[in-house]
């Protein structure tokens, strides 16, 4: 029986540390968190210094059962859960349940599952670190007070189903601030002017306009290209100054989890989830065959990028085995930290220089290659020397203008042999020039110019956030923590406040909503800079230099004043009806914008009367077109419109004056209103006016055109109501009314074609087509 047991967090974990150790040691998994703060309910005790109520996790019940049956039976306990602050809440609530003072509980932390490591981590145990425990508390406490307290108030607002959280809510207020950014950018017209010269040899070469009269570059239109070139033509262009340097490009430091995210984005449209998920298996052990289930790589949440005196030792003599003497340096690099990183971990590194990713790549899958070569790519390059290369600037002088040419030659490639950082998106030095090969000139020189080349340019927007350039901004800004990134582009996007458009994220209006009501009425939790300092207080607690109450209550004395107001005082988005263009085709009232349980949808603005709405996409974008047609009943500029029934003229004034006209688009596209067609002109049979044809609700109908004085209407055949005398008609052969006698007559309706009596409305008898045969066969008389 063995005498000791080992806890980890992954199932995965289980196979490596087994083969390492002998038969005195049971090891077994977690599966993550096994108790948690209740879903129904707050679970925090405000009032008694916000006390969490922690609950074994249902799924989790037999697992811990199975870990205590263990404990029992064991003499010594080891919980070995990740190494971060969620792996030692793990390890703290599974010592709550085994019994802390029953037996020996020790804590271990292995950095990567190699045998040394595992072993060496078991002959130097630790405690249950309390301050590690108290700052992931603290984290859970605030998350939780924001999200179940901020979150019913958008339901009460704006829609059931909305969730806010205390860092990803100011992830998508960075999104949606850079989109304003683009929506208000305005777009500046320049010119760059690029001369193309020669020396004494024909090989051309290319230089940009940098300065005039000793000032920077700046042409914003035409014109002044123009006027530059017609002097600029006749000039004589002379080497100004020639500047030489060696220019040395020091390799990049091992990946933290933040810049590892960034590269895996760049080089393989990884995304973030993707890249930890592919992570943690090279963490937790892949099988080699022979050789077994081996752990490849570091821990993968860090954010430093320090590496252990063995590590550096090993890559050292990997570099001095493998490359030319010249790539290595005389000592190890030491890369330094920044301030804001918690140093509790090394970067992420291959855990032993002996599995070179060629020589394993049959047992890994195609991401798990690519990202572990990745790693060791960069491991093995940061301990190399640096980019050598020559730099040569050329100034050229032309009248009052300066002219730059830059070029490198390549002396030593050093690190970059064999890796060279991903740019995200193309660029140039600051001076917008390229870097190219230069022809041999003297300073004093005259060149020849060949050409000017003037090149129209216009600034652009900011670009919207990547998953690469996002995790970078939350990170220089202090936002959230190496464990959390992923989860913060995932969880922003599966609330559909943001979406990933070719590779960009653009908010959803759902999410440019819900930032302007929370940057409104929750101004500090929607702060950056707040947010990064909770963050830096949660590193104090960890530290033990500050304490979680004092740094709760601190919190939560300002934010319960912002929810009483927010409460009462928080835009109702619910009960607003933004007012649209749109007519109801149902009633012909207008449309307006709501919100409801799927999002903005379009509603009859007569509800509850006329309960007509419609999907908002395809039909947002209609916007009347106007013309010059006047309303001949209130003189406004007729508008086009779209109804039931298709386009027609509506006036602006509406629901004032409800005219609508029928028209039609002549051969040059303009608009015309449609004429009557009938062989004789249409009167009105109460005032003798001009009968219009108009569209209504129910369709087509002849109105008179001295409404509203005269509201004389008939209906149009076809659209509901009575032919008229001068529309063509459809009579069936042999066929009469059986209650009048008079003649059939083809009619449409819903249900397809049936025969009407030619006396309605004085007679209103319909037969089925089907009957027809009947009634022509025994016709009845008076």
């Amino acid at each position: 029986m063995a005498s000791s047991l080992i806890v980890v967090e992954s199932p995965a974990k289980v196979k490596t540390i087994k083969k390492f150790l002998g038969q005195n040691f049971q090891v077994m998994a977690s599966v993550g968190h096994v108790k948690d703060l209740p879903k129904s309910s707050l679970g925090i005790d405000i009032e008694k210094d916000f006390s969490p109520t922690y609950q074994v996790m249902e799924a989790k019940r037999k697992v811990l059962s199975e870990i205590k049956r263990a404990a029992n039976q064991s003499e010594d306990i080891y919980l070995a859960p990740d190494p971060d602050r969620e792996g030692e809440a793990i390890a703290w609530h599974i010592a709550e349940e085994i019994g802390l003072d029953k037996k020996p509980i020790y804590r271990v932390l292995f950095n990567d599952l190699t045998k040394s490591t595992v072993i060496s981590a078991l002959e130097n145990p630790t405690r249950l670190d309390f301050n590690k425990y108290e700052a992931q508390q603290t984290r859970r406490i605030l998350d939780r007070l924001v999200g179940y307290q901020i979150s019913p108030i958008l339901w009460d607002k704006v829609k059931r189903g909305l969730s806010a959280g205390r860092v990803q809510s100011v992830a998508v207020r960075i999104i949606c601030d850079r989109e304003e950014e683009i929506k208000n950018f305005v777009s500046v017209e320049y010119w760059n002017l690029t001369a193309v010269l020669t020396g004494q040899t024909p090989h051309p070469f290319e230089a940009r306009l940098t300065r005039i009269d000793g000032k920077k570059a700046k042409l914003s239109n035409e014109e002044q290209v123009n006027a530059l070139l017609e002097i600029l033509k006749e000039t004589p262009y002379v080497v100004n100054k020639i500047d030489k340097k060696e220019v040395k490009r020091q390799p990049p430091a091992p990946f933290t989890t933040s810049k590892l995210q960034q590269e895996a984005s760049r080089w393989f449209r990884f995304s973030a989830k993707k890249t930890m998920s592919v992570a943690q298996k090279l963490y937790e052990g892949i099988d080699l065959g022979k050789e077994g289930s081996v752990g490849l790589i570091t821990y993968m949440r860090t954010d430093s990028v320090r590496i252990s005196d063995d590590a550096l030792k090993a890559v050292r003599n990997y570099i001095g085995e493998n490359y030319a003497p010249e790539y290595l340096p005389s000592k190890g690099r030491i890369f330094k930290t920044s301030d804001r990183a918690q140093d509790a971990h090394e970067a992420i590194r291959p855990s032993s220089m002996a599995y070179r990713p060629q020589d394993i790549r049959p047992h890994l899958t195609d991401d798990q290659f690519k990202l572990y070569q990745l790693i060791w790519n960069r491991f093995v390059a940061s301990q190399m020397n640096p980019v050598v290369s020559a730099q040569t600037t050329i100034d050229i002088a032309a009248h009052n203008c300066m002219f730059r040419a830059q070029g490198s030659t390549m002396i030593f490639p050093g690190f970059s042999i064999l890796y060279s950082e991903k740019k995200e998106e193309s660029a140039e030095d600051e001076n917008g020039l390229n870097e190219k090969t230069l022809p041999l000139v003297t300073e004093g020189e005259c060149l020849h110019l060949q050409t000017l080349r003037p090149e129209q340019k216009f600034t652009q927007p900011p670009p919207r956030f990547s998953e690469a350039s996002l995790v970078r901004e939350l990170e220089e800004n202090g936002i959230g923590r190496p464990s959390t990134y992923a989860t913060i582009l995932s969880t922003i996007q599966e609330r559909d406040y943001v979406t990933m458009q070719e590779g960009k994220f653009h908010p959803t209006e759902l999410g440019m909503l819900i930032t302007e009501l929370l940057v409104k009425n929750f101004p500090r939790i929607l702060n950056i800079e707040f947010t990064a300092s909770l963050e830096t207080q949660l590193d104090q607690i960890e530290e033990g230099t500050q304490n979680r109450l004092a740094a709760l209550k601190n919190f939560y004395d300002s934010f319960k004043g912002e929810l009483d107001e927010a409460k009462t005082h928080m835009r109702n988005v619910k009960k607003e009806a933004e007012p649209t263009d749109l007519v109801c085709e149902k009633c012909g009232k207008p449309m307006v914008k709501k919100w409801g349980k799927n999002g903005m949808f379009l509603a009859c603005s007569g509800y509850p009367e006329c309960k007509n709405t419609s999907n908002l996409a395809g039909r947002e974008k209609e916007k009347p077109k106007e013309t010059d047609i006047a309303c001949n009943l209130c003189g406004r500029k007729m508008v086009v419109k779209s109804g039931k029934f298709g386009p027609f003229l509506g006036c602006p004034a509406y629901p004032e004056c409800k005219n609508i006209l029928n028209f039609t688009v002549d051969e040059n596209g303009l608009i015309k209103v449609t004429p009557v067609t009938d062989d004789e002109e249409m009167v009105c049979e109460k005032c003798g006016a001009k009968m219009v044809k108009k569209r209504g609700r129910f369709g087509s109908f002849w109105g008179c055109s001295g409404y509203p004085a005269c509201d004389h209407i008939v209906k149009i055949r076809g659209s509901g109501g009575a032919a008229r005398k001068n529309e063509p008609v459809e009579i069936a052969p042999d066929v009469v009314c059986p209650n009048c006698g008079k003649p059939m007559i083809i009619r449409s309706g819903r249900f397809g074609k049936f025969l009407g009596c030619s006396g309605y409305p004085e007679c209103k008898t319909i037969v089925n087509m089907k009957k027809s045969a009947a009634l022509a066969a025994k016709p009845k008389t008076d």
